[in-house]
């Protein structure tokens, strides 16, 4: 029997750069140690058997796909199945001997995070089907998803990314962010998953300016450069003063935090998933404010992100 197969990726956050990293501003990317496991099995027969597991170990999801059209026979969620048959599809599309065997292929993949938190659930798994069918997990993700391709960057980094896209395509390298202050940064999830492809649908409908995108970029180097909360503080303002201006909304510390004593910043899609958070204050006294406001899931930043303690070049 062929040997038991496994892949692993890394969830993400994005801290700079939201939706103007489509238009080319210079975007900060973080990979986080929550990702995505998945194990692959080969046996005879014609199928694919799949099983979706969270965090404490609840079955999320269960499929069972024809090996010859990929078409659900038999599952747990109709829309789920059919986004891994169109998966399936693009992969094979990418490499016709992926799934070209007749065998029976039991696939089960684990989550550190819920899937509704938007660390990554879907580049995760673009990442590791990838990298089980051979094939370049960008190009995957733009037969698929789309977006930027910041949270496949992130699926196999191993500290912060530089991520940006020209006319040539995408490039990324490491960034030396690696601030002094991080046991005063926090993650929190806000309660609200958001579809990435609607808002990004929305953004597109936006006037964008290239000076906008350049003091985006300006932004995501200097908090690279930072040394003190205060200035880290400024920037993160500054950042989400500029995307309110062009989404044409109310940041997220206006809206549900006035009276919170640090910084408050949207990462990623506004209006829900996570939020970075800065504290001068005790821990214990930050998640207690956002506790009683009713968000439990808090996690400190130096036990989320992936950090590296030199800087090298991840460019392809």
């Amino acid at each position: 029997m062929p040997p038991k197969l496994t892949f692993h990726a890394n969830g993400k956050v994005l801290l700079s750069g939201e939706y103007l990293v489509m238009d080319g501003a210079l975007a900060l990317g973080l990979p986080l140690n929550l990702g995505q496991r998945m194990s692959v099995s080969e046996g005879s027969g014609s199928e694919i058997i799949w099983e979706s597991i969270r965090p404490d170990g609840e079955t999320w999801f269960t499929g069972k796909f024809d090996l010859f059209g990929f078409d659900p026979i038999k599952t747990s969620d109709k829309a789920l199945a059919q986004t891994l048959k169109e998966i399936f599809e693009a992969a094979v599309r990418l490499n016709s001997d992926f799934l070209s065997k007749w065998r029976k292929y039991r696939v089960s993949t684990q989550l550190d995070f819920e899937p509704e938190w938007g660390l990554g659930s879907s580049s995760t798994l673009i990442s590791c089907i990838a990298e089980w069918a051979d094939v370049d997990s960008f190009d995957l993700m733009e037969h698929t998803f789309g977006g930027s391709g910041y949270d496949i960057a992130c699926a196999k980094a191993k500290g912060p990314i530089f991520y940006q896209l020209d006319d040539e395509g995408y490039t990324y390298e490491y960034a030396d962010f690696a601030p002094a202050f991080g046991d005063q940064l926090y993650l929190v999830y806000t309660g609200k998953k958001q579809n990435s492809r609607d808002q990004i649908s929305y953004y597109r409908d936006q006037e964008v300016s290239s000076r906008q995108v350049d003091e985006i970029s300006q932004i995501t180097r200097s908090l690279c450069n930072v040394d003190d909360l205060k200035c880290f503080n400024e920037l993160l303002n500054e950042h989400e003063q500029i995307i309110a201006s062009i989404l044409n909304q109310t940041p997220v510390k206006e809206k549900h935090f006035k009276d919170f004593w640090g910084a408050v910043k949207s990462l990623g899609a506004w209006g829900g998933d996570f939020v970075l958070v800065t504290s001068n204050r005790s821990s214990e006294e930050t998640r207690a404010y956002f506790n009683q406001k009713g968000f439990e899931v808090f996690f400190r930043y130096e036990e989320i992100a992936i950090s590296q303690s030199t800087v090298s070049q991840a460019n392809p």
